[in-house]
């Protein structure tokens, strides 16, 4: 297709496609330095011209609070307008009450609509929906360090009836989906062992441990932690009090061991019938010895 230019020293340039095609002029944004001087300069700037436009058609069509209503807002629909919100102000950090006062609509849904199962508002499946970078800058208010500790099973019976049927993501999730299932599940438990609950910090400590194993036979750099059973209790439960920020808890326990092990001597096991080298008679379960100060176990070799 043809192209005739128009260009003026004091005025932007124009693309008019000869041949009966409406005018055009190209966006501010675009480098209009120089005039294009061949066929596949124009026709790149034409095609940059209807992109443009198709982007502005886009995101205006997207614009939520012009088009949907307040009885008709759903979910994905809040977190449409919370990442619009976020991205035009830019708060570094926000809230429950940033979202109350600056998206009253998105407030009254979130604590209307989304609940955990035992009757709190879920800011947890709120934060985790919003862009990743948004995630990082959510910090809501601290929790009390000390609760009243409690044994209540009805609340965790709650929780475990939901997701009765799928609480094999815990030994072999088979998809993506599975894994987000499960750090639903392993939320909601934390956020009951957080307020107090012992029966929650017992039940997802002896859920996520499935998936530890799991972990310590397919990543070396988890393996070492074999043999450390009350390390790993310890490095679990202190997961469980410590988690705060918004996103995947299993990766957090990931992340956790996987640092804490850097130090961790690994243990290896073999059997002390085994000869004490190759060729040799003697055995090594002649050579364990017993401290009488320690009482620990030792090898020694002769010299």
């Amino acid at each position: 297709m043809l192209f005739g230019i128009q260009a003026r020293r004091d005025a932007p340039v124009q693309i008019t496609p000869v041949g009966g095609l409406e005018r055009s002029s190209l966006p501010q944004q675009t480098d209009l330095s120089r005039t294009p001087t061949s066929e596949a300069e124009i026709g790149f700037q034409y095609r940059h011209l209807e992109t443009s436009q198709h982007r502005s058609r886009n995101l205006s069509s997207r614009l939520p609070n012009a088009v949907v209503s307040e009885g008709n807002m759903d979910f994905e629909h809040t977190i449409g307008m919370l990442n619009r919100l976020l991205l035009r102000k830019h708060p570094k950090t926000f809230d429950s009450s940033w979202i109350a006062t600056n998206a009253p609509r998105c407030y009254r849904f979130i604590r209307t609509k989304i609940r955990t199962e035992i009757g709190g508002v879920d800011w947890d499946r709120v934060t985790g929906a919003l862009d990743r970078n948004f995630q990082r800058r959510w910090a809501p208010k601290p929790r009390r360090r000390f609760h009243v500790l409690y044994r209540n099973k009805k609340e965790i019976d709650l929780i475990l009836t939901k997701y009765r049927d799928q609480l094999y993501v815990f030994v072999a999730p088979n998809s993506p989906t599975d894994r987000r299932t499960r750090d639903r599940i392993a939320i909601a438990l934390v956020r009951v062992a957080q307020n107090g609950n012992v029966l929650a910090k017992e039940e997802v400590a002896a859920l996520i441990r499935y998936t530890i194993d799991e972990w310590l036979d397919r990543y070396d750099c988890l393996s070492r932690w074999k043999g450390y059973d009350e390390q790993i209790r310890q490095q679990l439960e202190g997961c469980i009090r410590r988690y705060r920020y918004t996103g995947s808890f299993l990766r957090y326990v990931f992340r956790t061991l996987e640092c804490a092990g850097r130090g961790i001597r690994p243990l290896y096991a073999y059997s002390l019938d085994e000869p004490v080298a190759a060729q040799a008679r003697d055995r090594k379960i002649a050579n364990v010895t017993r401290d009488p100060e320690t009482s620990a176990l030792r090898l020694y070799s002769r010299r």
